[in-house]
């Protein structure tokens, strides 16, 4: 079993962190401790994130060396869990405009533009969590060989729907924002929507596949 430290995050909020590695077990743990902590009274919400989970309290000043040492137990009891998941399909447009980066990233990996299409589109990534936008999946499940650093400097501004890379993962940006992923393609289905019932596309735990819409990129 990973082990893992709390400590306080500011004045309302206490953080369970795991050392590395980051694996899909240690994730679906996470998920499972992120389901039981909502029946704890002074929990106000719990937030899931890469390796660690975040609980905001409602009454830090008295609670929260209470909240550290059940955290830390709950971890060592929380068991593995497999949620409902979805396959969800996301058409892809690779390349050019709306994938500036794909060029660099075929340098980067020494493959080139059509093989690093071929290769990002050949896997099962798993929505790992959800964060910096609303409805921002982090994709686990990236080919070693696509794995690159950000860009020093981020894009002011990088469209809604853009398919990026960054690190060891992949996303999809779901509003207009800043960002420093390398993007390799853009696809026109909303992963936000906030007039809808359920306004985010993904969940954690569902598969995604990308899709290719057109060749051309090489």
């Amino acid at each position: 079993m990973q082990r893992a430290r709390c400590y306080l995050l500011g004045e309302t909020a206490v953080v369970l962190e795991l050392e590395p590695p980051v694996t899909l077990e240690s994730q679906k743990r996470i998920w499972r401790l992120t389901q039981r902590l909502p029946d704890y009274p002074e929990v106000l919400e719990a937030i899931p994130g890469m390796n660690n989970i975040t609980v905001v309290l409602r009454n830090p000043q008295s609670r929260a060396l209470d909240a550290i040492e059940r955290l830390q137990r709950w971890w060592e009891e929380s068991e593995v869990l497999e949620p409902d998941s979805r396959q969800i399909d996301i058409p892809v447009v690779y390349g050019g405009a709306l994938g500036p980066d794909l060029p660099l990233v075929a340098e980067y990996s020494g493959l080139t533009p059509k093989q690093v299409v071929e290769l990002h589109a050949s896997q099962d990534y798993v929505v790992w969590f959800l964060g910096f936008q609303p409805g921002f999946a982090y994709l686990g499940g990236l080919s070693p060989t696509l794995a690159m650093p950000r860009h020093a400097e981020p894009r002011v501004q990088v469209p809604a729907g853009s398919v990026g890379i960054g690190g060891q993962h992949t996303g999809i940006y779901p509003l207009d924002t800043p960002g420093g992923w390398q993007l390799i393609g853009h696809t026109s289905l909303a992963m936000f929507d906030a007039r809808k019932a359920e306004p985010v596309l993904l969940r954690p735990g569902d598969t995604v596949r990308f899709v290719p819409q057109k060749e051309g990129v090489c």
